[in-house]
């Protein structure tokens, strides 16, 4: 469990023990009302069982009614960048109003979202002054096709699910990326000026630089903590999925593992204002991964990449759950066409049977969602698009 000593503004170590859990701790969604959201102009769902398949020819929703829901968890799209591409064609705005059990209460949540600068998001009534404060309320785990890329892609995808992870569990660490990103952009943007002005306000830099290290600090502190928790969960979901043939290791890297972040800034001056941009920090940070002793991108099969990016999600939703108490909500979007049918039995496996928590599926093909259940002799409901 990761335990964070708010006092004093600094994240404690991450360990692994046994969670001792409320008595009918859990998290059910049991119903949405999407109007005018992606391609939806209206529609109700009622989620009936834990298990839940999604199935249709492709365009006729499912990825769609899992953004819906995963947007009440997150207060935003898993799959669109901005606002304006969540509301339906020719529209104006959007809402969501969601139905949740969370440890035998009942809860609902309403987004509204009605154009630019233009939101709201209501729990059980009352409005919530900053979306920030929704994260970790209702945790939950994504998994979609493109989500290779944090694999194979650029290290800002591997911060980012470091980052999603964390802030679910701890409000202090969300706190503080929002004010880290903001005081590097100011940072950034005083750098551009320096060159396009062609004189330097040092003072001001030293102010931007001593803000920068309260939140980078923890930042790095909490990320290292979490890496200590993921790296052995990760190590053994891919020995389950892969069926032990492959042996994978992972390494956080950040500049401020060795070194001071106060030095890292003044030493790099110089070329900050040559470049014109902050070249040391967390936002640098990154996780390598490496096969049976290679660099994993090089190496690594589309079946080793795609076992990998599973053994991530399942750790990630380890993680969740050791915290919360209760499994957060899972949604696998498209998986059936991602992995072959023995990594697909053994994830399966994982998700539907060993996890008590609700998951939604989705897929093109009614009857393969239906074999796959009842296979796993699993409690299960299907909706169709």
């Amino acid at each position: 469990m990761i335990f964070f000593n708010m006092l004093h503004a600094e994240p404690a170590i991450i360990c692994i023990h046994t969670f001792q859990y409320l008595a009918g701790a859990m998290l059910r969604i049991h119903s949405i009302a999407i109007t005018q959201f992606k391609n939806y102009p209206f529609s109700t769902f009622h989620f009936n069982e834990r298990v839940v398949g999604i199935c249709g020819l492709n365009g006729h929703g499912k990825t769609n009614l899992l953004d819906a829901v995963y947007y009440c968890c997150f207060t935003k799209s898993y799959f669109s960048s901005t606002e304006a591409q969540n509301v339906q064609f020719q529209q104006d705005g959007f809402r969501l109003e969601a139905q949740f059990n969370k440890n035998n209460e009942d809860q609902k949540l309403v987004c509204i979202y009605r154009g630019p600068g233009k939101r709201e998001l209501t729990l059980n009534g009352s409005l919530y002054e900053k979306m920030s404060q929704h994260i970790g309320t209702f945790p939950a785990v994504m998994v979609a096709p493109d989500d290779v890329e944090l694999i194979i892609g650029g290290s800002e995808e591997r911060r980012r699910f470091i980052d999603t992870v964390i802030s679910q569990v701890d409000a202090a660490y969300l706190s503080y990326l929002i004010q880290y990103n903001k005081i590097l952009q100011q940072r950034n943007s005083l750098l551009k000026r320096f060159a396009e002005q062609g004189k330097s306000d040092w003072p001001l830099l030293d102010v931007l630089d001593e803000q920068l290290l309260v939140p980078g600090n923890y930042i790095h502190t909490a990320r290292t903590a979490f890496a200590a928790t993921l790296v052995p969960l990760v190590q053994q979901y891919y020995a389950q999925i892969s069926g032990k043939r492959e042996t994978v290791a992972l390494q956080y890297e950040s500049q401020l593992n060795d070194n001071s972040f106060e030095k890292l800034l003044l030493a790099n001056r110089q070329k900050d204002c040559l470049l014109q941009r902050t070249n040391s920090g967390i936002h640098k940070d990154d996780v390598a991964t490496q096969l049976n002793g290679q660099p994993f991108k090089s190496t690594a099969s589309q079946g080793q990449r795609k076992s990998l990016l599973f053994a991530l999600k399942l750790a990630e939703f380890d993680i969740l759950k050791n915290n919360k108490g209760f499994a957060p909500l899972l949604f696998l979007d498209d998986v059936f066409e991602k992995l072959d049918d023995t990594r697909m039995q053994q994830l399966l496996l994982q998700v539907c049977k060993q996890n008590d928590g609700q998951v939604f599926i989705t897929d093109t093909h009614r009857d393969r969602l239906e074999d796959a259940f009842n296979s796993l002799d699993v409690a299960y409901q299907v909706i169709e698009l």
